[in-house]
């Protein structure tokens, strides 16, 4: 029924009380913002309770969409907003979020990549170096990679999501890739 409308159209009709318009949204979206907040909380956990509760704030806020964003951009911003608080909340229990669950200093970021049976273990030896590669940038730069390179998306939505000009976005993800190049290349992976 509500798959022909717009998501400013659906925020439109859920304002207008059809609590059904706000689920379309979350169904378009959920994925999409869970993969940002485990991309920046690292742990499945913690990454679907802060999607739910950036959810939950965008209904509260329905009537505060002022449509000078995409809804995207919009639900976005709240989930990174979400993450944030996340981080100071643990920072106060003196918890590391990127941490693996049984406490080692391997870092988690993305979730797991498809792994053929020959290329297994390189394909997963790699892949938990750029997981600490990622995971060791400072929290701005990691949110431009993750919405950049995993999240697919444009400098200007990460801009009107962050709410920072457009080239702060350009120089976050320069520095970033320029740091994560450096760690890669003094880290050895050995090719089979």
């Amino acid at each position: 029924m509500y798959k022909h409308f717009t998501d400013e159209q659906l925020v439109e009709m859920a304002i207008g009380a059809d609590p059904n318009a706000f689920g379309e949204i979350v169904k378009r979206w959920e994925r999409k913002i869970f993969a940002l907040c485990f991309g920046m909380l690292g742990r499945e956990d913690e990454a679907h309770d802060a999607a739910q509760e950036a959810f939950i704030a965008a209904y509260r806020n329905l009537k505060n969409f002022r449509g000078d964003a995409k809804v995207s951009s919009w639900l976005h911003r709240i989930a990174v907003n979400q993450c944030l608080t996340t981080k100071r909340k643990a920072r106060t229990r003196n918890e590391e979020f990127l941490d693996d669950e049984d406490g080692s200093e391997d870092r988690v970021f993305v979730a797991a990549a498809k792994y053929s049976p020959a290329n297994e273990t390189e394909k997963a030896e790699r892949l938990t170096i750029v997981r600490a590669a990622v995971g060791a940038l400072p929290g701005d730069l990691r949110q431009v990679v993750v919405m950049k390179e995993f999240e697919e998306m444009t400098f200007q939505e990460i801009s009107q999501t962050l709410d920072v000009p457009l080239s702060t976005v350009k120089s976050r993800l320069y520095t970033a890739l320029k740091q994560l190049k450096m760690k890669l290349e003094r880290t050895p992976v050995e090719v089979s």
